[in-house]
């Protein structure tokens, strides 16, 4: 039976008898409109690629930006070429606002064989370990973002993201990008694969992945100091009452997760046990010493990112927000029936914060029925400018009154060529949707050749 290629250094010294294969948002014109934009409220398909196979590379980056008003630039001609848009608003030159949390506005699905289920399903960001749509620089055995300096650490800021978890399927995988936002969403794509001769061995098991969130986690004790005695003489033994990171039956194995907190009580948000419970355990076999320590750090955590544990946002850069990582790369959590993975949200689940996490795993199919909270309950906290209310507005000038016409007059003509150019990019991508699957099949058909 035929093994997966997966990228390993010691493969590199053996041929394999693969044929690899890329499916992109590359202008299918030849041109160099190389994105998608993608309509909100509408769902695309990336790529619908028929196995045996492997998906082995992701890379992607995206752009959400409102328009606030008319921009020196001529629509049509801003249109037909890259969508940069590194001039700052104060210049006059543009005016547009990212979206700061379109990260989590979007989703990410995917689909293995003849499922009618999705196996992956979290928001855009959540997947590639951005959480609270804040950006940040770490490099992971898995994942790795990479954000402009002034950008890291604030919401919505553009970013590339790369993904290198194999993803095995015998006989289809279906990538898709669900936008539930109000906006349009421009997206720049990679998604290399390998394809196989015979079909996978019959102990494969598929990659899995889904988003979590308690928003607050209820804890018992709030008002109650971090590490103080009155917390720390409560025991928890059971896990009642603990954040589920991930929680499924079948066969197959834990590989790991990303959390992201936002602390509300200004002490630490940790101190919280990992408890993991295996084929229906009633007490864990595998019980850990602190949310630090999970998280292989110590003493607190610090901004440090490794191959498979890290922090990507420390709460002394960004105060109250926290986002870290530990993947079981080397050390996956097997099991045969089922498994739970929990963290106490503090000691013994006395602190009420926000938490979210996103789970990774392999497990053999059939996938369990994922679910998603809907957009509005999947957004970030973040604390909001007072909005200022002008008195009285005085009286304008016979000069003034014209400015506000003009400007009246550029917005009118600049939105409406906008959303005309928007909308032969909506098109472009349908089109473009019915061009991967096409190349796709183009490229399944010349393996064995």
């Amino acid at each position: 039976m035929k093994t997966i290629s997966n990228g390993l250094m010691q493969n590199l010294t053996r041929h394999e008898d693969v044929r690899s294969a890329r499916v992109s948002s590359s202008d299918q014109t030849g041109k160099n409109q190389d994105y998608w934009l993608i309509p909100p409220n509408e769902s695309v398909v990336l790529g619908e690629i028929e196995g045996p196979g492997c998906l082995t590379h992701f890379w992607m980056t995206s752009f959400c930006r409102k328009i606030m008003g008319p921009s020196i630039v001529e629509p049509a001609l801003g249109s037909n070429v890259a969508p940069v848009n590194e001039i700052h608003n104060a210049l006059g030159v543009t005016w547009e606002e990212q979206d700061p949390f379109y990260y989590r506005k979007a989703l990410i699905k995917i689909t293995w064989d003849d499922q009618d289920t999705p196996s992956v399903l979290a928001p855009f960001g959540d997947f590639f370990c951005v959480g609270h749509s804040l950006p940040g620089n770490f490099e992971s055995a898995p994942f790795n973002v990479s954000v402009k300096p002034e950008e890291a650490n604030k919401f919505g800021a553009p970013a590339a993201l790369n993904c290198f978890f194999p993803m095995p399927f015998n006989k289809k995988a279906k990538i898709e990008i669900v936008n539930e936002n109000t906006l349009p969403f421009g997206l720049y794509f990679y998604i290399d694969y390998e394809l196989y001769k015979e079909e996978l061995p019959e102990d494969t098991v598929y990659f899995h992945s889904n988003w979590h969130r308690e928003n607050p986690c209820e804890g018992w004790g709030n008002d109650l100091q971090v590490n103080s005695p009155a917390v720390q003489s409560v025991a928890n033994l059971s896990g009642e009452g603990n954040y589920v990171v991930l929680e499924t039956e079948g066969k197959g194995h834990y590989v790991g997760c990303n959390l992201s907190v936002n602390h509300f009580q200004g002490s630490w948000w940790g101190e919280g046990d990992d408890m993991i419970f295996i084929d229906g355990e009633k007490q864990p076999s595998i019980n850990g010493t602190g949310s630090e320590d999970y998280f292989g750090h110590a003493w607190g955590m610090q901004k440090n990112a490794f191959l498979y544990n890290g922090s990507i946002i420390h709460e002394s850069e960004k105060p109250g927000y926290q986002v870290s990582y530990r993947f079981h790369i080397a050390d996956p959590v097997h099991f045969s029936e089922s498994i739970k993975v929990t963290l106490e949200h503090g000691h013994a689940n006395h602190l009420s914060d926000d938490w979210s996490s996103t789970a990774y795993w392999y497990q053999t199919l059939p996938s369990p029925k994922l679910d998603i909270l809907p957009v509005d309950e999947r957004l970030p906290h973040v604390a909001q400018m007072p909005e200022v209310v002008q008195k009285e507005k005085p009286a304008l000038t016979e000069e003034q009154q014209k400015a506000y016409e003009f400007a009246s007059k550029l917005v009118e003509s600049y939105v409406g060529e906008k959303l005309n150019q928007m909308e032969i990019k909506y098109n472009k991508t349908r089109e473009s949707q019915a061009g991967n699957v096409e190349h796709a099949k183009r490229v399944k058909g010349t393996l064995g050749k």
